[in-house]
């Protein structure tokens, strides 16, 4: 038997260890309230759910050092066997990043000599801050010197002016969306299937996205995208604004023509163009994806008529339904590349 005396201010403050923002602590200071009420061991160890010892230790922490003791978390924490060659582990993944946990298994142990279980690597490297991530694409032609400085400046001093109401800045560009099957990830009993329809229909938008109110205007057709309705999209936008127009967009030969930029320049409307190989810089790349992820991944479409019918739709109520997400998602920070980067993906 472990006899301890309790005092009226032990007690009390046994009552406000109870709140402590750990369990365990809170356990301990119940297992011990209950011994202040003399209740037996093993009715305090089945009240709490624990064992005897554990009961046992709680009163002789307590006895060593008061309530600081009890506050005090030892928990085991054992160490990989590959945390003596953490360095050697760290610059593996960072030059020959694996596919597969059993690769990353077999490489490390042919490095180390210490082959671990599946399990036992994924939470090893997980404590390192490794993680199983998506790989992105860098354009193989881009030139990243030449995208900072027309970020640094071209796009970022109008984008400054956007912000001060001086100036409407668009990015321009145009997305065909073929009628077939666009095939995402579900989760799911077991793995579904989804018809796929006949033919090569297309449903193109030629979109001018504003950079401030996330407003989309939409030239659309199912044949093609030409001057043409460069042009019309020009007037359209000459007609909604009283600033200086700016429109960002890319180096398609339908939109750098002769047609092009004389209305542009008899519009007033300035064309910025972007550099080759840079749709990291372009605002609306990123409502494209959008679009599919919302009207196309994993959906069947009986017909044309109600698959263009879907994206028109969304598109025009997207600003109604979707506008948290429309400025989570089109922010005016832009995708930038290094030169680590680009040695990366050679």
């Amino acid at each position: 038997m472990i006899d301890i005396e309790f005092s009226n201010e032990s007690i009390a403050e046994l009552q406000k260890l109870k709140n402590h923002p750990h369990p365990c602590v809170r356990d301990k200071a119940l297992i011990l309230i209950l011994k202040s009420q003399k209740i037996p061991h093993h009715k305090i160890a089945q009240i709490v759910g624990i064992c005897g010892n554990t009961v046992r230790q709680c009163f002789r922490a307590y006895q060593q050092g008061g309530i600081k003791k009890l506050e005090t978390l030892n928990f085991r924490r054992p160490q990989s066997s590959l945390q003596p060659f953490e360095g050697q582990v760290r610059e593996y993944f960072e030059k020959t990043p694996p596919s597969t946990i059993n690769k990353a298994c077999a490489e490390i142990g042919k490095i180390t000599g210490i082959f671990l279980k599946k399990s036992q690597m994924r939470a090893y490297i997980k404590s390192i801050g490794v993680c199983y991530r998506k790989v992105g694409s860098i354009p193989a032609k881009a030139d990243i010197d030449a995208q900072k400085k027309f970020h640094d400046e071209e796009l970022k001093p109008r984008l400054e002016q956007v912000q001060r109401g001086e100036r409407d800045v668009y990015f321009v560009d145009a997305a065909h969306f073929v009628l077939g099957a666009f095939l995402g990830c579900l989760w799911s009993f077991s793995r579904v299937f989804v018809r796929t329809p006949s033919g090569r229909q297309r449903f193109n938008v030629l979109g001018a996205l504003n950079a401030v109110t996330k407003k989309v205007v939409t030239i659309t057709n199912d044949t093609y995208i030409t001057s043409v309705q460069v042009c019309e999209l020009l007037r359209m936008l000459a007609e909604k604004s009283t600033r200086p127009i700016t429109l960002v967009l890319d180096n398609a030969r339908y939109q750098r023509c002769d047609l092009v930029t004389k209305l542009a320049a008899e519009l007033k409307i300035e064309l910025l163009f972007l550099p080759p190989y840079s749709p990291n810089l372009n605002l609306i790349e990123r409502l494209w994806k959008l679009v599919k992820k919302e009207c196309l991944y994993n959906i069947y479409y009986e017909n044309f008529a109600l698959f263009r019918e879907r994206i028109q739709t969304f598109l025009e109520k997207m600003n109604e339904k979707n506008q948290q997400e429309l400025n989570s998602l089109l922010t005016l920070n832009f995708q930038m590349f290094t030169q680590e980067q680009f040695k990366q993906a050679a």
